[in-house]
C-alpha cells in the first residue's frame, strides 16, 4: 500500500475538488492510500458524502492555511500548523508516508520542502515540469518557476537533478541536457547563459547538446532543458496557452462543419496538450518525492498525480534514502 499526503487547502477551486479526486484516485488504484490534510471537519464531512473507504483515508487536522500572499520567511516561522508545512512535516517523520502534493504558495513549498527534507548538503530544490515532446517522448523543464533569479552554479545543479530525474524515471541511460536560449550558437544569450554554456560544456557527468532555442524546446532536441525559474515558467505558460487556442479553434472548426474526423483531431489534441489534468511539477533535491500541482488543479489533476507517486514508488530507482535525493 502506497500512502501519500495531499494538502487539501491552498487551492484555487477549494478543498472539496481536492477531496473528490482523492476519491477518485481511490476508485482508480487499489494500492494506494491517503492522508487528507486541512479541516478536519470539512474534511470528515467531504469523506462522508463521497462514501471513500476510510479504512485507506487519515485525516490530520491543520487549522492555518498558506496563502499566495505569504512569503516563505515567515510563514516557515508562523504558520507551522498550516496544512501545508504540518503535512511537509508529518511526512518527514513517517515511514509510511510516501510523497505530498499540494496546489498552494510555490516558495513557501520550497523553503518547507528544504526545512523538512533537505540533506546535510541543504542544496536548493528545483521544480521539474515534465512535457510530451515531439518525438513521442519526454523532456523535463527545469527550473519552472521555483528560482527566478540564477547563478551559474544554480543552473549547473539543475541539469544535474534533471538528468538524474530522467535517468531514473524514464530509463534514458544518458538524458542530453540543452541550455534554453535565444540562438544555437554557444556564443548566443544573456549573461547567465553564457556563462553557464562553458560550465556544463566541462562536466563529463552530463551530456550536454548546447543551446536549445524556445521554437524546438519541446521537439525531443534534449531529454532535459535548463533555464532560470522566469524562463521556464514562461516557456510552460506559453506553449499551455499556445495549445489551448489551437485546440479551441480546431474544435470550433470542427462543430462548424460537423466533421467527426476534425472532432477525433481535436479530442486526440486535447488528450495530449491538456495541461491541466497531466499532474504538477516534481519538487527536485528532496529526501522524498513532492509535487506541486497547480493552482486551479481539478479532480483529474489529483488523480493525475497519484498515478505519478505509484509509478514512483514501483520504480525504486527514482528514491534513494542513501543519497538523500530524488
Amino acid at each position: 500500500m502506497i500512502k501519500i499526503v495531499i494538502d487539501t487547502k491552498g487551492g484555487d477551486k477549494g478543498a472539496s475538488v481536492v477531496i473528490k479526486g482523492a476519491s477518485l484516485a481511490l476508485e482508480k488504484y487499489e494500492n494506494l492510500s491517503v492522508m487528507l490534510v486541512g479541516d478536519s471537519e470539512l474534511i470528515s464531512a467531504e469523506c462522508a458524502s463521497l462514501g471513500m473507504p476510510m479504512d485507506r483515508v487519515e485525516i490530520l487536522d491543520a487549522p492555518l492555511e498558506i496563502t499566495n500572499y505569504d512569503s516563505p520567511a515567515d510563514a516557515i516561522f508562523n504558520k507551522t500548523e498550516s496544512s501545508m508545512l504540518k503535512g511537509l512535516k508529518t511526512l518527514s517523520e513517517r515511514e509510511d508516508l510516501f510523497g505530498f502534493v499540494t496546489s498552494g504558495n510555490t516558495g513557501v513549498l520550497l523553503t518547507g520542502a528544504m526545512r523538512y527534507l533537505s540533506g546535510k548538503e541543504r542544496v536548493r530544490p528545483a521544480l521539474a515540469a515534465v512535457l510530451p515532446a515531439e518525438n513521442g517522448g519526454f523532456t523535463c523543464l527545469v527550473d519552472t518557476g521555483a528560482t527566478i533569479d540564477c547563478t551559474p552554479a544554480m543552473l549547473h545543479h539543475f541539469a544535474r537533478l534533471g538528468s538524474e530525474f530522467m535517468r531514473n524515471t524514464y530509463a534514458i541511460e544518458s538524458p542530453k541536457v540543452g541550455l534554453l536560449s535565444n540562438g544555437a550558437e554557444s556564443s548566443k544569450g544573456n549573461k547567465l547563459v553564457k556563462e553557464t554554456y562553458p560550465i556544463l560544456a566541462a562536466d563529463e557527468s552530463l551530456n550536454f547538446v548546447g543551446n536549445i532555442e524556445g521554437n524546438t524546446a519541446l521537439s525531443g532536441a534534449c531529454d532535459v532543458l535548463v533555464c532560470d525559474g522566469f524562463a521556464g515558467n514562461q516557456v510552460m505558460k506559453v506553449t499551455e496557452g499556445t495549445a489551448t487556442r489551437i485546440i479551441t479553434d480546431v474544435m470550433k472548426y470542427a462543430h462548424r462543419t460537423g466533421s467527426q474526423e476534425i472532432m477525433k483531431l481535436g479530442m486526440h489534441l486535447m488528450s495530449i496538450y491538456d495541461i491541466g489534468s497531466l499532474g504538477g511539477g516534481n519538487i527536485l533535491g528532496v529526501a522524498k518525492p513532492v509535487i506541486k500541482a497547480r493552482g486551479n488543479a481539478g479532480e483529474k489533476a489529483i488523480v493525475s498525480i497519484a498515478g505519478m507517486f505509484i509509478n514512483m514508488a514501483e520504480n525504486k530507482a527514482i528514491f534513494d534514502k542513501d543519497k538523500n535525493k530524488i
